[in-house]
């Protein structure tokens, strides 16, 4: 189950869902390059150290990356990009690993984005929300919607499925900025309900049956993102 109330008491190996939405509802993805360059940011603060180089500009030096990455303080589980909102599965490994994690990601892609659009103040509503996962089945819960998130898009010119973490989950893609082991541990050598084990039947089996239904059983208060 998530944690009843919206302060978020950020304790070491702490599972947490952090998401956001655009002001007013607004969209915040609004080409595949803007999700190509939100998911970098991620990719870029939770690499190992030893693979920054590759997101060195021309003039940049090392170090301040070094000084701004965030690998082994804090490790995402699952992700999903959508048009005015996303959503982060995440464990925290140090004490307000979140806080600082969340102040450099929303600050780098509002930067990009008021440049990009020429546009001034807030991109997101609010600050971030954050809500500490209290238990293994909600854990396997949370996964699953955010999976299963980009399934309410009907089709446009961004295919959000390409900014999901499924495909890690597959076998599909992998990156070692993603982590699956604490969500496939359950599938491995067990029975899963009646999921055989498989992470792909949990997530499909769901799609097949009723998805609204799971999703209204995510909601978190009235002013919940789903």
């Amino acid at each position: 189950m998530p944690a009843k109330n919206r302060i978020k008491p950020y304790i070491e190996n702490g599972y947490y869902h952090i998401y956001n939405r655009g002001v007013n509802k607004r969209l915040i993805f609004k080409d595949k390059k803007d999700c190509i360059v939100f998911q970098r940011f991620l990719k870029q603060y939770l690499s190992p150290k030893d693979d920054l180089k590759e997101f060195m500009r021309p003039g940049e030096r090392l170090d301040r990356l070094m000084k701004t990455n965030m690998h082994g303080e804090l490790e995402i589980l699952a992700f999903a990009l959508m048009p005015n909102h996303f959503h982060l599965l995440v464990r925290q490994k140090k004490p307000e690993a979140i806080i600082k994690f969340m102040r450099r990601l929303c600050t780098s892609y509002s930067m990009y984005i008021n440049r990009k659009y020429q546009r001034v103040g807030h991109l997101f509503q609010d600050a971030y929300k954050g809500v500490l996962v209290l238990d293994d089945q909600y854990l396997l819960h949370l996964s699953r919607y955010i999976h299963l998130n980009p399934d309410a898009l009907d089709s446009g010119m961004i295919n959000f499925r390409e900014f999901n973490s499924y495909p890690y989950y597959l076998g599909e893609q992998s990156a070692k900025w993603v982590n699956t082991k604490y969500i496939l541990k359950y599938f491995r050598n067990e029975k899963v309900g009646n999921h055989n084990g498989s992470y792909e039947n949990f997530i499909e089996d769901y799609r097949k049956s009723s998805t609204k239904n799971f999703l209204i059983g995510l909601a978190l208060d009235d002013d919940d993102v789903v």
